[in-house]
């Protein structure tokens, strides 16, 4: 199709493709001499997705950017469709936050003649730090490149202290009930998806990674899996009987943990269950001291490791949860490996 014929579909005009054009985020095709672009449906495809992340606040450049670090992906439709439904989640979960805060904002109104704007601008600031938190996370361990090595690592003893017994502690946790709806949070390669559905759930996972994903449903193709994020889980409410996780979150800041353990309440159902399996110190004293101890062994090796991921505070993990809303029980699986088990109200 010609480009007025692209735009007429899209609802744009023919100068918004000829701009996305001159950034470099579509490459038509030109059919002849005559130098008209001819569009396929894939660049349909590609285009709605940069009109989808533009509406959603993204710039320009950084469309090119993640565009091009999803090039393995590029050229499918399911791409497409994923992406575009990531960031509308995003969105969503954002939106949710601005109209809480909004109701909180009519709310003191309300229950005074007149407010001090200092308040209304403390709502506003929490709410804005709330994206700021989201927006800064990074990948910084490329798993979409060691996506295809990663079974081979967690596996071959190079990976987390008893990978297989912690996944079968989390199973056992969550002590699934047969038809149940569960939810693995940054599922990865499926590992402990596939262990959950042995039992009788009926899974769904998601990961930001479009590779892990891709190795997930290779191996598991019973489990539903979608691309997103830990900050707007790609689901609607009340979804899932349990939401487990297992070496995901110490890739998250302290403050990014609060966002993902408010989606973990905000999919599961009255009553559900939330198991979480990763590297933790129960609170800032126990951290402080080991890491003196390590130091003085001369351990800077695992110092270092611990300083690339976010081993979470366990104390303040707890605090969290039962600001949520949940009950909880903690076990201790291994030198780092805490298990925490957490029930909703």
């Amino acid at each position: 199709m010609q480009i007025k014929d692209m735009a007429h579909r899209l609802q744009i005009t023919p100068r918004a493709i000829r701009y996305y054009e001159e950034k470099g985020l579509i490459k038509p095709s030109k059919a002849d001499a005559s130098g008209y672009r001819q569009f396929t449906e894939e660049d349909v495809w590609r285009l709605q997705t940069i009109i989808t992340l533009r509406e959603v606040g993204m710039a320009v450049e950084d469309i090119r950017e993640l565009l091009i670090q999803m090039k393995d992906q590029e050229g499918t439709l399911l791409h497409y469709l994923e992406l575009q439904r990531s960031f509308m989640y995003t969105r969503w979960v954002e939106m949710s936050k601005v109209i809480q805060t909004t109701e909180a904002m009519i709310e003191r109104v309300k229950g005074k003649e007149s407010i001090d704007p200092a308040e209304l601008f403390t709502l506003a600031e929490a709410n804005k730090r709330l994206k700021q938190t989201r927006d800064n996370w990074v990948d910084r361990w490329n798993f979409n490149e060691w996506a295809d090595r990663y079974d081979e690592w967690v596996h071959g003893g190079n990976g987390h202290e008893s990978y297989e017994n912690v996944l079968d502690e989390v199973v056992a946790a969550v002590a699934v009930k047969p038809g149940e709806c569960g939810l693995d949070a940054g599922t990865g390669t499926g590992n402990l998806a596939g262990r959950l559905v042995k039992k009788g759930a009926k899974m769904s996972g998601f990961d930001q990674s479009p590779q892990m994903l891709k190795q997930c449903r290779a191996k598991h193709a019973e489990v539903e899996t979608k691309l997103g994020t830990f900050f707007a889980f790609p689901f609607l409410e009340n979804r899932f009987d349990f939401v487990a996780t297992s070496y995901a979150l110490h890739h998250l800041t302290d403050d990014q943990k609060q966002l993902a353990l408010a989606e973990c309440r905000r999919v599961l159902k009255p009553g559900g269950r939330l198991v979480i399996a990763d590297l933790m110190f129960e609170d800032q004293t126990h951290r402080q001291a080991h890491l003196e101890a390590l130091e003085e062994a001369g351990h800077t090796r695992v110092i270092a490791d611990i300083q690339d991921r976010c081993y979470a505070d366990r104390s303040r993990l707890l605090q969290e949860l039962v600001h949520l809303g949940f009950t909880n029980e903690v076990r201790q699986l291994g030198t780092y490996t805490h298990l925490i088990l957490s029930t909703c109200s």
